[in-house]
């Protein structure tokens, strides 16, 4: 199924649903739930998915899931997706905040495949099977750090949504304790008890993060680094690729894969 509102297939009685969507470039799918189990495939360009908890940037050939009923939005860069929604009962194991994973190569072949099933496939046919081992093989994810959490303190999220629009590498701790009027102590409890990360860990990674949709759009490297604050480009590449595990060049571009 291509370009076609998961409403209107939602209560057909097959537990795996699978969608092939086109959007415009930086196109926004304002808030909204499903009600079904979300595996989101980015087949060409970068997405963000924002919930309450947080924002998860998805480079091509990556998927993220998304949990039912959970309320979020989608900023796509030059994005065509392909889409599993799953019966929750099909996928109990399902995580219960929305999670970044790889993508193999047969499961990439599998979600590309059942976007050209019927929607109503018959139960004991080929379709089916491919339906089963796609669930399968979704039970055997490798989570990706993709995610940027954000705080539960409300002084502390808004700095943090505020550095998320223009991320800086080198923006001092110190200036969070000054706007918060807190100790760099207290703040480095705060970050950790609330997102899980120390301070410059979640600033690394959410400027690399942010870095994916310019390398995406085929922004140099060199500019990248410049616009993040990074003293040099070699700097900026070690940190992307500690991250996650590739140098920039691999992310650019927005080529089905």
């Amino acid at each position: 199924m291509r370009n076609i509102p998961i409403a209107d297939v939602d209560d057909l009685d097959r537990a795996v649903l699978a969608i092939g969507t086109d959007y415009p470039r930086d196109h926004l799918l304002v808030w909204h739930e499903h009600r079904r189990a979300q595996v989101l495939y980015a087949a060409t360009g970068v997405m963000k998915v924002e919930t309450a908890d947080g924002s998860w940037t998805i480079p091509t050939a990556r998927a993220v899931l998304i949990p039912p009923m959970i309320r979020h939005q989608v900023t796509m860069t030059g994005v065509s997706t392909r889409s599993l929604y799953i019966e929750p009962a099909a996928v109990p194991w399902f995580p219960t905040h929305c999670q970044a994973v790889d993508v193999s190569a047969l499961l990439r072949a599998l979600i590309l495949e059942a976007v050209e099933m019927e929607p109503r496939y018959p139960e004991h046919s080929r379709d089916a099977a491919v339906a089963a081992l796609l669930l399968h093989e979704l039970g055997n994810l490798t989570p990706l750090p993709l995610d940027v959490p954000l705080p539960s303190d409300p002084g502390l999220r808004r700095l943090c949504e505020a550095f998320l629009q223009k991320p800086d590498i080198h923006d001092p701790p110190a200036r969070w304790c000054t706007a918060l009027s807190v100790s760099e102590r207290t703040l480095a409890r705060l970050f950790r008890r609330d997102t899980g990360l120390s301070f410059s860990t979640w600033r690394q990674r959410a400027c690399v993060l942010h870095s994916l949709q310019h390398l995406a759009g085929g922004m140099p490297v060199t500019r990248i680094a410049a616009m993040l604050g990074y003293d040099n480009p070699a700097a900026y590449t070690a940190a992307f690729k500690k991250l996650l595990g590739r140098p920039p060049t691999a992310y650019r571009g927005c080529g089905i894969r």
